[in-house]
């Protein structure tokens, strides 16, 4: 079972370092997103630097990855009955692989889209409300960042709620909520200062 837990860890790692961000701003853009407005290599990010017109690749990269580390998880521990438990480490893997990608100098994003992909994943039913807090909350404020702060606390509540009698996916599901919390750290001071930017798309101009 170590040689199974290890190996989801490293597999899932390393494929959250493909960062959809990075990776979409290089091959459309021959740039790097983290280059521009808060440095972040996030979809958030991505839309406010180039607009939407490739936003949906960058989706495509970062939510492929967090399911094929969550199936891979669950496949590996799926023989000692800790399937949960292994599509939550392969999720809480994934998303460490994004946010610290040693491939790319530990400089990634914030988890939200890994977050969001691994709690639909998991349990449809928490993502279905997460979904409905998250988009409640940045149509009332046009804060992306309060809005994903509050989907990770759901989260985090969820899968505490929910799976009180799998302790190590009540684990992974905190750690998840609270290391995408952390990296909302400097979004809270500003929110909370009121000089938090509200969400707006660009529009880029064509480029060649």
């Amino acid at each position: 079972m170590l040689y199974a837990v290890l190996l989801t860890a490293v597999v899932a790692y390393l494929l959250g370092n493909h960062n959809g961000a990075v990776s979409v701003s290089a091959w459309i853009a021959h740039d790097d997103v983290r280059s521009h407005g808060s440095g972040n290599a996030g979809l958030t990010n991505f839309l406010r630097s180039y607009g939407s017109k490739s936003a949906s690749l960058v989706i495509l990269v970062d939510v492929v990855k967090t399911a094929a580390a969550c199936l891979v998880g669950g496949a590996l521990l799926k023989e000692f009955d800790y399937a949960m438990e292994g599509m939550m480490l392969g999720a809480v893997m994934a998303a460490l692989g994004h946010i610290f990608p040693m491939l790319l100098g530990f400089k990634g994003g914030k988890g939200v889209l890994c977050g969001a992909t691994a709690v639909f994943m998991l349990d449809w039913r928490i993502g279905l409300v997460l979904a409905v807090v998250f988009f409640g909350s940045v149509l009332a404020t046009r804060y992306v960042s309060l809005g994903s702060i509050l989907a990770a606390i759901g989260f985090g509540i969820g899968f505490s709620v929910l799976y009180w009698d799998h302790p190590w996916v009540v684990a992974g599901g905190i750690f998840l909520a609270a290391l995408v919390i952390w990296m909302h750290r400097s979004n809270i001071l500003r929110l909370l200062k009121g000089t938090e930017n509200k969400f707006t798309i660009r529009k880029k101009e064509k480029t060649e």
